[in-house]
């Protein structure tokens, strides 16, 4: 049980955005296949797409905030000791927390207004509490993170943590990235 709960906490967003993209690639692909060899158009598979990438972004904020890869300016708290860059963390994570938890209700309230009102979707008659549930999952799931990764970096304050978490850096992804597109390009 304790393996699965590490999964699920570990990969629970990445999952779903690619089963999400596989959707995307394959009804996009049936899409195109009807409509150059088949000569039909689908009235459904722009729908379907759209709503998974909804579903995907909203997901990727959740993803982005797990792993602290987001755009920030943090040369200022690099000065700092370990202890002190833990401080101005849990400053930021604590105002990030209360944003997210200051739109958890209204998400609620949109979702809620959604279902009363019990629109569908045009072409597949989907209800759409499907797609507006995505801010409320994703809200939740970012501030269930934040808290995550505020009681990691207070462990740091508190000096009873040794190393400091790990933290994403989105110009070392980029970085990362693009390196291994070049050695890629040379091999071949």
């Amino acid at each position: 049980m304790k393996k699965v709960l590490h999964l699920v906490d570990e990969y629970l967003e990445e999952f779903f955005m690619i089963v999400f993209l596989i959707g995307m690639v394959v009804v996009m692909g049936i899409q195109v296949f009807s409509r150059y060899v088949c000569s039909i158009s689908l009235s459904w598979s722009e729908e379907i797409t759209r709503y998974l990438f909804i579903w995907s972004a909203f997901l990727s904020v959740s993803l982005c905030t797990k792993k602290c890869i987001s755009i920030k300016i943090d040369q200022f708290i690099k000065l700092f000791p370990k202890r002190g860059k833990a401080v101005f963390k849990v400053l930021n994570l604590t105002v990030e927390i209360i944003f997210f938890f200051y739109l958890i209700p209204y998400a609620y309230l949109y979702l809620k207004a959604t279902i009363e009102s019990g629109q569908v979707s045009p072409a597949c008659g989907i209800p759409m509490y499907y797609v507006q549930s995505a801010p409320l999952v994703s809200f939740v799931l970012c501030a269930f993170r934040l808290v995550q990764r505020w009681f990691l970096e207070w462990r740091v304050v508190l000096d009873k943590e040794k190393k400091e978490p790990e933290e994403g850096d989105l110009a070392s992804v980029i970085n990362e990235a693009v390196s291994r597109t070049k050695e890629e390009g040379e091999v071949k």
